[in-house]
């Protein structure tokens, strides 16, 4: 309270002793945007220091809001559903230096902050009365005269002798001088989020329009190929991913009708099908991360593989892989992809039920090798974040008596809404297994999908009690956090949802 006091106290007193300075200070700025005026100025009851800091910001406010205005489409192709590319045209002034053409190149380099910054438009021009002179375009949310120059600024113009008369010159904007979410915000309803963002799977761009978008959803998809180079094929997400094969249905929004696509993560090269198989390209760290887990003559057994980004890896890796998943598009292009990448010798490829595979070339595997593993450890990966946990009541008993210490490592991927993510995985797991994992495993947190969903993996030995019909007591390892990077929160894109 006496703290407050004395603020309100020195702030009347600077009222009174500098008045002439705050009168200038409190001059209303009036933002025109869209024929819409809006009164800002800063609180009386703010402390004059304060109330610099406040003008300030509001200053930037009102150049940002005036930037929106002069580069904002003209207003007639609001509602458009059909591109219409030169509807966007449009005439702006904007200040303009008239500079000797020999300097032009040392010149640009100091005024690159307060220069024109258009996609498509170049900052110098001729100048039609000089041919010796050339203009450079100047961003007019910044400039207006020769006092909106910095001194630094005049410094180096003084040093060039360029005259700080600001003259003015008239530009055309056309469809190709706008961004992406100024067009989309111009045309779709005012007051609606504009989705401009997407998946990039190769050429194919990825979206996730909402309701509002979608009478739109054939202008949006041109846009973002007309402003994304390298992308040929643009399609929209009609489902979600609720079958047993994890692909989901897509409408194609523009573009060339071919799904068929190349990328590369890691380093390494994978092709598909993108309209019949699964690929998330956010999960590049997350595959090299399990990948970095790995040492050479280990064994991984990959339950639901996709097209290989952890099995391919793996197996450059110099360990032996069993790679199995339910989509027959999915174990054809593994297949594919195990060639391209030279490692098909490395990798066994099969195409069954999840549970079908861990009772069947799983199991006869581990009983394989369960007498001589050497050094080598044996990984299980379970990457289908919607079912994998429920899997794990697979390997109950699975092999009839144990022979050594060397129990495999499960990694198993989950999904969890819950305020404790780690805490809600750990659980779930116990319960399918019936055992506790406390102090014997490792969550990870992989990416946040959606609002309040994360998607996490849960690494830990299975315990000698679940995997043996008949067990001695063995000692189950921990698996070390210092192992684990810490994991970073990925800020959430509302328009991309699994």
């Amino acid at each position: 309270m006496r703290f407050m006091q004395r603020i309100f106290s020195f702030n009347t007193r600077l009222q009174n002793t500098n008045s002439k300075i705050w009168a200038d200070i409190k001059t209303s700025l009036v933002v025109t945007r869209q024929k819409r005026s809006f009164l800002i100025r800063p609180p009386k009851f703010i402390p004059l220091f304060f109330r610099f800091h406040c003008t300030a910001f509001l200053e930037m406010l009102k150049g940002k809001v005036e930037e929106e205005h002069v580069f904002m489409p003209p207003r007639h192709v609001h509602g458009m559903t059909e591109l219409k590319r030169d509807a966007f045209t449009k005439s702006i002034n904007v200040p303009a230096l008239k500079v000797k053409k020999e300097i032009i190149n040392r010149l640009m380099k100091p005024l690159k902050q307060i220069a024109l910054q258009r996609p498509g438009l170049k900052r110098v021009m001729e100048d039609p009365e000089d041919e010796n002179k050339r203009l450079i375009l100047l961003d007019p949310c910044q400039i207006s005269s020769a006092d909106s120059f910095d001194d630094s600024i005049k410094i180096v113009l003084g040093q060039f002798g360029v005259d700080l008369q600001v003259y003015t010159h008239n530009l055309e904007l056309t469809y190709e001088n706008f961004k992406t979410e100024e067009i989309l915000r111009a045309v779709l309803p005012e007051g609606q989020d504009v989705t401009s963002s997407f998946s990039r799977v190769g050429h194919i761009a990825h979206m996730n329009l909402r309701e509002h978008q979608l009478p739109y959803r054939y202008l949006v998809g041109q846009v973002i190929i007309d402003k994304n180079p390298g992308v040929t094929s643009v399609v929209n997400k009609t489902n979600i991913i609720d079958n047993a094969y994890r692909n989901f249905q897509m409408e194609l929004l523009a573009g060339e009708d071919n799904m068929i696509t190349k990328v590369k993560e890691n380093g390494f090269t994978y092709e598909f099908d993108f309209s019949k198989v699964y690929w998330n390209p956010r999960l590049g760290t997350e595959h090299n991360r399990v990948v970095a887990l790995l040492k050479a003559e280990d064994i991984v057994f990959d339950v639901f593989a996709g097209v290989g980004p952890f099995a391919i890896p793996a197996a450059k890796k110099n360990c032996a892989v069993l790679a199995n998943d339910l989509n027959p598009e999915s174990c054809k292009w593994l297949v594919h992809n195990c060639k391209l990448n030279k490692v098909d010798r490395r990798v066994k490829t099969f195409s069954l039920d999840g549970r079908d595979f861990i009772l069947g070339p799983l199991k006869d595997e581990l009983n394989k090798i369960s007498t001589d593993v050497g050094n080598s450890s044996v990984h299980i990966i379970m990457n289908l974040p919607a079912l994998a946990i429920d899997f794990l009541d697979a390997f109950k008993n699975l092999l009839d008596k144990a022979s050594n210490n060397n129990l495999p490592t499960v990694h198993c991927y989950g999904f969890s809404k819950d305020d404790n993510p780690a805490k809600d995985i750990k659980e779930k797991a116990e319960s399918v297994l019936g055992v506790s994992l406390e102090g014997h495993c490792c969550v990870h947190q992989v990416r946040n999908v959606a609002p309040n969903k994360e998607m996490m993996c849960i690494s830990f030995q299975l315990p000698a009690e679940v995997l043996y019909k008949e067990h001695s007591q063995f000692q189950v390892s921990v698996i070390p956090e210092e192992n684990e990077p810490k994991p970073k929160r990925i800020r959430t894109d509302p328009s991309v949802q699994e």
